[in-house]
């Protein structure tokens, strides 16, 4: 095969496309209607070198896992031209890669980062727009979205006084290991999007701050590399997605227990991806603001649209949709001896049915409501209808909701209702990918400032205070439609 630059440099559009990584040539033309991130960002580099572009978001060995060996071409033939083969193939900045450059020198010194609100606000201005879409989007309608983090408003606490609160521990055990908060990180995909050193960001903090991290199948950096960045004393939990290839999940979990992964979460809800439009349209997005926006003409045929937007996960609809309670917990029970926790319970009888199965714990969640709409009742919701109609449930295994927690005194709520520990994802996505693995410092600093001063101001010196007598539930919605009949 002929890779020269001379012979690259004709293989510049859609109908031919190729690009050089790291010394290497690959001919991406097929894959271009299937990158999670969109054709146009890889058509910019057609012809030419995309190193740059690619090395900071994306693990080393990605373009090898999506590419036949037919499409990688081989090393580039170095010639008497190619020394100055960037010089001669300028590449433009987009509208959205300067607007991410103006706004990145414009963030907010961290002293003047309150809460989690400003994290978020400040990632979204300095990510690019399809990552930002990617991190954010929700599935059809956003409307349980919205509803995840509501849910808090509807409980209320009751305060004590006259108690001795000088010293307050927030810590806790979360499956029997130590955390210094009723708080963990749960597993979300490609950190590496909104900062090029991704998970080690969370891997780094949470060491120092001695927070459990959980760390997802895809995961931007590999989990061999995080676990041989974590303190001796630091504690990973790993979230596992089965495939339909039994064999190849089971040596994925025997290398996390390998790795000294200490639990593995079974994702029980992601059958399928969901319509997450947000994302979808996020690349017709960039185009409009290149001004390259496509219009419909009159007898056109209808083009595939890529609805999976910027999510590579499941393209290959690899994901196991016949998971079963029968089947699926004894034999991950059969290859592992590590603790197995449920991610993905949405209601009540689920709940029964994995206390019933033995699992040492489920993860409350509706998958950051990126799958189904209206897919259950936010987390905190089902924790309270646990515990109100299954109280043993909370004897047999560990609660652990996932969904809405923006505050310290949502986490509060939901440790009272019942919940050893709560996890939160986006928040530590758009911390790093604003400030870094300081970000991420800081919004653990924020947690713990607001869990200790809710806690005093409740009375509670310590997580075994806080109980369901603390908060009440209260629906004001019937009292406004009253008040109205007046």
């Amino acid at each position: 095969m002929d890779c020269t630059t001379e012979e690259i440099a004709k293989h510049n559009d859609a109908s031919s496309c190729w690009i050089i990584i790291k010394n290497n040539v690959y001919d991406v033309t097929e894959f271009l209607s299937v990158h999670p991130g969109g054709p146009s960002i890889i058509l910019k580099y057609a012809g030419g070198d995309a190193t740059s572009a690619y090395d900071p978001i994306h693990p080393p060995d990605t373009i090898q896992k999506n590419l036949s060996p037919s499409q990688c071409l081989g090393p580039l033939i170095t010639t008497t031209s190619t020394t100055d083969w960037k010089d001669r193939v300028p590449v433009e900045q987009t509208q959205d890669e300067m607007r991410v450059e103006r706004e990145m020198k414009h963030r907010p010194p961290l002293n003047r980062v309150l809460n989690l609100a400003d994290i978020e606000d400040i990632a979204k201005r300095v990510l690019p727009y399809p990552v930002q879409a990617f991190y954010s989007a929700g599935t059809d309608d956003e409307f349980s979205l919205r509803e995840n983090a509501r849910a808090f408003d509807r409980f209320f606490f009751h305060a004590r006084v006259m108690r001795p609160v000088s010293t307050c521990d927030p810590s806790t055990k979360i499956l029997g290991y130590d955390s210094s908060l009723p708080v963990f990180v749960s597993g979300a995909a490609q950190a590496i999007l909104g900062h090029p050193e991704g998970e080690l960001n969370i891997t780094r903090a949470c060491g120092n701050a001695g927070i459990i991290q959980m760390v997802c199948t895809f995961a931007s950096i590999p989990r061999a590399r995080i676990a041989a960045a974590i303190l001796p004393s630091q504690t990973l939990f790993f979230q596992l997605y089965k495939i339909t290839d039994t064999a190849a999940t089971a040596k994925v979990v025997r290398e996390a227990e390998e790795l000294g992964y200490k639990a593995i979460f079974l994702t029980v809800d992601a059958v399928v991806v969901g319509n997450r439009e947000k994302d979808v349209r996020s690349l017709w997005v960039m185009e409009e603001q290149e001004g390259k926006t496509q219009y419909y003409v009159e007898g056109d045929p209808e083009a595939t649209t890529n609805l999976f937007g910027s999510s590579a996960v499941n393209r290959r609809n690899v994901f196991d949709p016949d998971l079963s309670w029968r089947e699926t917990i004894p034999w991950l029970r059969s290859i592992t001896k590590l603790p197995i926790v449920l991610k993905g319970i949405q209601c009540v009888e689920d709940a029964v049915l994995a206390a019933e199965a033995g699992v040492e714990g489920i993860l409350l969640s509706n998958h950051g409501v990126r799958n189904l709409s209206h897919s259950s009742l936010p987390p905190l919701e089902v924790l309270y209808r646990i515990r109100r109609q299954r109280p043993d449930v909370f004897d047999k295994l560990e609660e652990l909701p996932q969904g809405g927690i923006r505050r310290g005194t949502d986490v509060i709520k939901a440790i009272c209702i019942g919940a050893k520990a709560v996890g939160l994802g986006r928040p530590f996505l758009y911390a790093l990918s604003a400030y870094g693995e300081a970000g991420v410092i800081k919004l653990l600093d924020i947690l713990h400032r607001e869990i200790t001063i809710s806690m005093r101001l409740l009375g509670a010196a310590s997580i075994r205070d806080l109980t369901p007598e603390v908060v009440e539930r209260v629906d004001w919605e019937p009292v406004r439609r009253r008040i109205g009949k007046l």
